[in-house]
Parts: structure tokens; C-alpha cells; sequence
């Protein structure tokens, strides 16, 4: 199971952690305040054994009853003003740290919308879900409360050993004894746990990947009856994580072994100590009483290191992943130009919570202007998820005139593809004029998605350019360059909400653009399910057939009314009928947009009127499909319909 390659275990667990701070800064002072109000409440816990000290040498030893029922009150409201103070310092640090996890998660999702297609490509999305829910659970947790409590905790041990320093130098240092090998055994203990805690969490993130694809694939599963192989691998994944985390378990209890073994001896060593000294009378009862109660409030203090030491360690690798997707690169929406500047001296916060605003909901119809953004016509979608994001309305350009779609010497590689394997696409020079449509043929394997998926700058062309009315698409921001370009992929992609919804993502401003692209697409079937237009489609659209899916994912395409339009064998799913009624509406569409699209069916060829022919990378003929036909052998041979031998399936 692929994952994401673990950093050098040997970081800085305090300037990981300090990432955190921009998320942190707004809360800051609710924060400083219950951390103060923490360790005012274990002081106030150390102050106990000093009353304790005074009722012993005091009213016990006069034997005065009613000192001792004063010093039991005092200890009452000593109790009580600890205890109120925990609790308000919970209160105090709930609600803003939930707030935070919320943010970070946000910020999380709107990168993730902007990070590149190649990016996508290389993560397992389980990875990035782990990353989005079990890391930043862990972050909240670690900020309401190791890391207070390392802090308070410090200090409660600091005044602690004072105190005990004070009452008696000597047992003092008999309690120090410790410390050396307690300080030695953190030290090996947080190098050993940071790679266990990183490899778990990893792990987690593989295990999530296959439940996720087990969902999605349920019916290939069923289908060939795979579920024992699929449960086997999850049994095996599954079978490792809680391998890690029995280690995780064995180093935590290794530490903690040490830390509450030694100081005990080191008690009771200075109880032994304590009691020879009360006896020939150079220490008072009330002395000792005081120092073992101090050394006693110190136990917890104590005990939790290790423990809170694992979770900082679990944070500070949860922080890791979480930047890990942060500081990816993301796409630009600036042009090439201004980019390097608008990138400089922004921080990751800001820049998500300003990439977050691109692409708002656009209303459905006049009267979805004056609702508040997440409301709906629709009651289907009340308790429901977000609805996906709905790009601005495709602004009117001229449909006549300017240069057309140009390819100029355009090649492109995989990112992470060998350095000496031949490039995807080779020096591809190719110009639709304006108006005009240009179908894409070419074997399975020759790159025509590649070459599609370069318009919309999904991928860079790593050589050469791509020209829209003779301006380079990298001098375009992304959203305008998305506002010109419509796309329409073979593997349709529904998402969790109404028909009209999915459909109106590709722009469009009302109901009379959603019923004019449903009808160019033959997708009138929409009208006929149980809600309408506001029937929700589930999951993947897993509900519709994959007839019905692709026509929608056509209409999405057409709604906007785009100048440019790259279709992706978008008729691959229809059948014969419902093709040629397709096609006939989209004669009508293609009249008016300059259109790329990938064929592999005569008919679809047809709507075009030049065809060009993709072999090995480059293009190797361009002319009408007659021309074709009876000049090239192998396009006369791919649009036969015969065995096309053994030809290699690499395309990505």
C-alpha cells in the first residue's frame, strides 16, 4: 500500500510545534490565561501540606480541637478553590480550541481544492483524510492539554522541590536523587516513540485508503467476489498498525516503569530517613508530614511526563502531515507576472483563508441572490453535506474573432517520470480556429487526455505553449482561464447533491441555463425523477446509470455557455439513440465554441470538422475525416473497428 515517504526522525519537536502558532494567535489569550490559572490552581495544591504542617506542630500537638477544625476548613477551601479553578481553566480553553481544529481543517480542504492535479495523483486519499480528521483531533488535544500541563506541570515540580529544599535540605536532596536517570530515560524515550507515533499514523492513513476504495469499489467487489482477498489485506494492514502501536505501548510503558519506580524509592528512602530524624528529635513531625505531602503532590506532576511527552510527540508528528499537504504548492490564481509577488511575504494562513474564497456558491436563480449562502430550494438537502462550490458565471466573450485554441511546440512530461523516458507528448503544434471543432483520434496509450487536460491547465506543458485567442493560458489566472474553458471528462464525476446543482457547477445563472444544457445533453430524464431537478444523486452519482451520469457531466460542460469547449469522449456511455439525439443537439452547440474532442467512434468524429491524429506523442495528420479515411492507414485502420494488435495501455 503506497504511502507518503516519513520524514528523518531526528526534528525539533518544539519548532514543529511552533507551526501551530498563526492557527493559535487569535486564541492566545484565553490560552495564557487558562495556563496561568492552572498553575495558580497546583500551587494552591502545594499550599495544603504547608497547613498540614501547622496542624501537626500546632493545635494536634497542643491537642486543641478547635485549631483543628479551622485547619480542616482551610483545607476544604483550598480543595474547592483548586478544583473550581481546573474547571474554569476547562471552560476557558474548550470552545477556542474547538474553533481552531475547525480552521485548520477549513484551511486544510480550501488548499486542498487549489493543489494541482499531479499532486492528487501521487497521494492516497486516505492519507489526506487521516490527515484531516485523526491529526487534527490529535493537534486539539494536544493543545487542551499536554500542552498546558507541560508547562504547569514544570512549574508545580519546580516549587515543589523548593519547597521541599526549604523544609529540609537533606531529604530534599534525597529526592533529587532521580532525576538524572528520569531526565536520561525521557531523552531515549522521545527519539524511540517519534518514529513509532509517525509510523502509526501513517499506517492509519493506508488503512483509511482501503476502506475508502472498498466503498467506492463495492460493486467489482461483490461483483467478482472478492471480498475474503479484500478482507484478508485489511486484516493485514490492520494487523500491522496495531503491531506499532503495541510498540508505541511497550516504549510508554518503559518510561513510565522508570518514572514512577524511582521517585517512590526516593519517598520512601526519605520517609525511612525522615522518621529515624523525628525520633532523636532534630526534625519536627509536622516537618516530615509536610515534606512527604509535598513529595506526595509531586507524583502526579511526576508520572504524567511520559505520557504527556508521547502526545507532544503524536502532535508534533500530526503536525508534520498536516504541513506536509500545506506546503505543497498550490495553483497559482495569479498570472505569470504577478505571481512570484503575490506569493511573497503571506502567511499559510492567510494565503487558505484567501484561496478559500475563490470559487463561492453562485445562485441558481434570481431568487437564491437574497437566501444565505447554504440554503436550498431543496429540502433533500437539509442536515445534508455542503453542496460542492459553483464556479462564477462564464463571463461573455466575443464567440468570433481572436486566434482560436493554438498548440506551439507543446511537450509535455510527468513530474515523476523518469528523466530519460521519452515525453508523454512530443512538440505538438496544432491550431482549432475560432469556431471550428477539431476531433482527436489516436490509440489507446497516444496521450489525447493528457493533451486535453493541458487547455485547462490541469497539467503544465513542460516545453512550448498553449495560446487562447493569442494569449498565452499562463498569463491568465486560473479562474479566468477556467471561466473560458469548459471540460467534460469520459469518467464522469457526480457529487452528493441535486441534479441542478451538479449541473449548474459549470456556471450558469438560473433555471433557463440548467433546462437548455439538460436538453442539449438528451438528460430530460431529469425531470422525470422523484424530486426533479432537486433529486439528490448520491454518492459518485452512483445512483444514475453511467448513461445518465455522462449526460449530466455534458450539460455541466455546456451550461455556462464556454468559448472553449474540451470534451473527453463524452458520448462513450450513450447508446445508439440516445448518441444520435446527443450529437444532434451538440451540432448546434459546437456552431457557436471552438471545441477539442477526443474520439474513438466514427460518429463522434463526425461532429467535428477536422480531425487530427495523435501517434507516439506527436501529430502525425490533420484534415477532414474523408481525407483521413482514404490517405492514412492507420486512421482508416483505428476508425475500422479492427484488432488493433498489441499495443501498449500507458496513458495516464
Amino acid at each position: 500500500m503506497p504511502t507518503t515517504p516519513s520524514p528523518p526522525e531526528s526534528r525539533s519537536v518544539v519548532r514543529t510545534l511552533l507551526r501551530l502558532w498563526p492557527y493559535v494567535r487569535p486564541v492566545r489569550a484565553r490560552l495564557f490565561s487558562a495556563a496561568f490559572i492552572a498553575i495558580v490552581a497546583s500551587c494552591i495544591g502545594l499550599v495544603i501540606p504547608l497547613v498540614l504542617k501547622w496542624m501537626v506542630d500546632g493545635p494536634i500537638a497542643d491537642r486543641d480541637p478547635a485549631g483543628v477544625w479551622l485547619g480542616a476548613l482551610y483545607l476544604l477551601l483550598l480543595g474547592l478553590a483548586e478544583a473550581l479553578l481546573f474547571g474554569f481553566r476547562r471552560w476557558l480553553v474548550a470552545r477556542p480550541l474547538s474553533h481552531v481544529e475547525a480552521e485548520m481543517r477549513a484551511g486544510l480542504y480550501r488548499h486542498l481544492q487549489r493543489l494541482p492535479v499531479a499532486f492528487h495523483d501521487r497521494w492516497p486519499s486516505g492519507q489526506l483524510l487521516s490527515r484531516a480528521t485523526t491529526d487534527l483531533m490529535l493537534l486539539r488535544m494536544f493543545l487542551a492539554f499536554p500542552l498546558t500541563f507541560l508547562l504547569v506541570n514544570g512549574v508545580t515540580i519546580l516549587v515543589g522541590v523548593i519547597i521541599m529544599l526549604i523544609q529540609d535540605w537533606t531529604l530534599g536532596l534525597v529526592i533529587l536523587v532521580p532525576a538524572v536517570p528520569v531526565l536520561v530515560t525521557c531523552v531515549v524515550f522521545e527519539k524511540r516513540y517519534s518514529g513509532a507515533a509517525r509510523l502509526a499514523q501513517d499506517q492509519v492513513g493506508d488503512l483509511t485508503t482501503v476502506v475508502e476504495e472498498s466503498v467506492l469499489g463495492i460493486r467489482i467487489i461483490k461483483g467478482f467476489g472478492r471480498h475474503r482477498s479484500q478482507a484478508r489485506a485489511f486484516r493485514e494492514l490492520s494487523g500491522e498498525l496495531r503491531g506499532t502501536e503495541l510498540r508505541k505501548a511497550r516504549l510508554l510503558a518503559t518510561i513510565l516503569g522508570v518514572i514512577v519506580t524511582l521517585p517512590e524509592l526516593a519517598i520512601g528512602a526519605a520517609l525511612v530517613l525522615g522518621a529515624v530524624r523525628v525520633a532523636d528529635g532534630s526534625l519536627s513531625a509536622g516537618t516530615l508530614v509536610a515534606f512527604l505531602s509535598t513529595a506526595l503532590a509531586l507524583r502526579w506532576p511526576v508520572d504524567s511526563i511520559g505520557f504527556l511527552l508521547a502526545m507532544s510527540q503524536e502532535a508534533a508528528t500530526a503536525t508534520e502531515r498536516y504541513f506536509e499537504v500545506m506546503d505543497a504548492e498550490p495553483e497559482s490564481s495569479a498570472t505569470a507576472g504577478s505571481r512570484a509577488a503575490g506569493a511573497m511575504g503571506v502567511p499559510p494562513l492567510e494565503r487558505s483563508r484567501e484561496w478559500g474564497r475563490v470559487g463561492a456558491a453562485a445562485p441558481r436563480n434570481a431568487e437564491r441572490r437574497s437566501q444565505p449562502p447554504g440554503e436550498s430550494r431543496s429540502p433533500a438537502l437539509t442536515g445534508r453535506r455542503p453542496r460542492p462550490p459553483v464556479p462564477p458565471k462564464r463571463h461573455d466573450c466575443p464567440r468570433d474573432g481572436g486566434d482560436g485554441l493554438i498548440f506551439h511546440g507543446v511537450s509535455f512530461r510527468y513530474p515523476d517520470a523518469p528523466s530519460d523516458t521519452a515525453p508523454v507528448l512530443d512538440r505538438i503544434d496544432l491550431h482549432i480556429r475560432p469556431g471550428e471543432s477539431l476531433a482527436l483520434v489516436g490509440a489507446t496509450g497516444s496521450g489525447k487526455t493528457t493533451l486535453t487536460a493541458l487547455v485547462p491547465r490541469l497539467h503544465e506543458v513542460t516545453e512550448g505553449r498553449i495560446t487562447l485567442d493569442g494569449t498565452d493560458i499562463t498569463e491568465m489566472s486560473r479562474e479566468e482561464l477556467r471561466s473560458r474553458v469548459a471540460v467534460a471528462f469520459e469518467e464522469p464525476t457526480l457529487f452528493s447533491a441535486s441534479v441542478g446543482e451538479n449541473v449548474l457547477m459549470g456556471g450558469g445563472a438560473g433555471e433557463d441555463d440548467l433546462h437548455r444544457a439538460l436538453a442539449v445533453a438528451q438528460a430530460d430524464f431529469a425531470h422525470a425523477l422523484p424530486q426533479g431537478v432537486d433529486t439528490q444523486v448520491g454518492e459518485q452519482g452512483l445512483s444514475l446509470s453511467g448513461g445518465q451520469r455522462q449526460r449530466l457531466a455534458l450539460a455541466r460542460a455546456v451550461v455556462g455557455r464556454p468559448d472553449f469547449l474540451v470534451l473527453d469522449d463524452p458520448l462513450s456511455a450513450l447508446d445508439v439513440h440516445t448518441e444520435a439525439a446527443v450529437e444532434a443537439a451538440l451540432r448546434r452547440v459546437l456552431a457557436d465554441t471552438t471545441a477539442l474532442i477526443v474520439a474513438h467512434r466514427p460518429s463522434t468524429v463526425l461532429l467535428a470538422d477536422r480531425v487530427a491524429l495523435l501517434s507516439g506523442g506527436r501529430i502525425t495528420a490533420v484534415g477532414t475525416h474523408h481525407e483521413l479515411l482514404h490517405d492514412n492507414p492507420e486512421y482508416a485502420h483505428l476508425m475500422s473497428g479492427a484488432p488493433a494488435g498489441n499495443q501498449e495501455d500507458d496513458e495516464r
